[in-house]
C-alpha cells in the first residue's frame, strides 16, 4: 500500500474533499446525497470548529478523512471516507480513526456516535470490531443534527484516557 500522512484540515481544499467524499458514497455505498444536503462539505474549517477534522495525503492527494464534533461530554464521528486503494489493514481509515480517537480521549469525551447508512454493511463492521453498540437516535447528544435518512445509529461508551489508546492499539492488531 502506498504511504499516507494523517495531516489536520484547516480548509482551502474543501471541493477536493467534498468531490472524494461524494464520490464514495455515490460508487462504493450506492448513496446518491448531494451536496445541498451535507452542507459541513462547503465550509469544513467552519462547520469542524468546535471539534476537528483531519485527511489522509498520499503526496498531493487527498485519500480519506474523517471529522469529529463536539457536543458536550460526546464526540460525533463523522465523514470516514476512504479511496479503495488505501483501505485494509495498515491503511489510511486505521490512520484516521486513531487520530479521532486520540482528540477524543485528548478532549475526555465520555462517548463517540456515528450514524451511518443501513446499507453501509462494511462501515458496520469496522465499527464494531471497534466495540461501537448499535443504540437508538433518542441516545444521541440532544442538539446533534441527526440526517434523518435510513441510517443506524451507533456508541462508543469510551473508558478512562489511558484505556482509549490501548483500546485503539488492541483493535488494529487483531485485524
Amino acid at each position: 500500500m502506498p504511504g499516507y500522512e494523517i495531516v489536520d484540515y484547516a480548509g482551502g481544499r474543501d471541493p477536493e474533499v467534498a468531490a472524494l467524499i461524494l464520490t464514495i458514497q455515490r460508487e462504493d455505498v450506492g448513496l446518491d446525497v448531494p451536496i445541498e444536503e451535507q452542507p459541513e462539505l462547503l465550509d469544513i474549517a467552519a462547520a469542524y470548529r468546535d471539534g476537528a477534522f483531519w485527511v489522509a495525503v498520499a503526496g498531493t492527494d487527498i485519500v480519506g478523512t474523517i471529522g469529529m464534533m463536539r457536543y458536550g461530554d460526546s464526540g460525533v464521528l463523522k465523514k470516514l471516507f476512504v479511496r479503495h486503494d488505501y483501505r485494509g489493514p495498515g491503511g489510511a481509515s486505521h490512520g484516521l480513526y486513531d487520530k479521532a480517537l486520540q482528540w477524543a480521549a485528548a478532549q475526555r469525551l465520555a462517548a463517540i456516535f456515528l450514524d451511518t447508512p443501513s446499507v453501509a454493511t462494511r462501515s458496520h463492521a469496522f465499527y464494531r470490531r471497534r466495540g461501537y453498540r448499535i443504540v437508538s437516535r433518542a441516545e444521541l447528544p440532544p442538539t446533534y443534527d441527526f440526517p434523518d435518512r435510513d441510517s443506524v445509529i451507533f456508541k462508543l461508551d469510551l473508558p478512562p484516557v489511558a484505556a482509549v489508546l490501548q483500546h485503539s492499539r488492541s483493535v488494529i492488531l487483531e485485524e
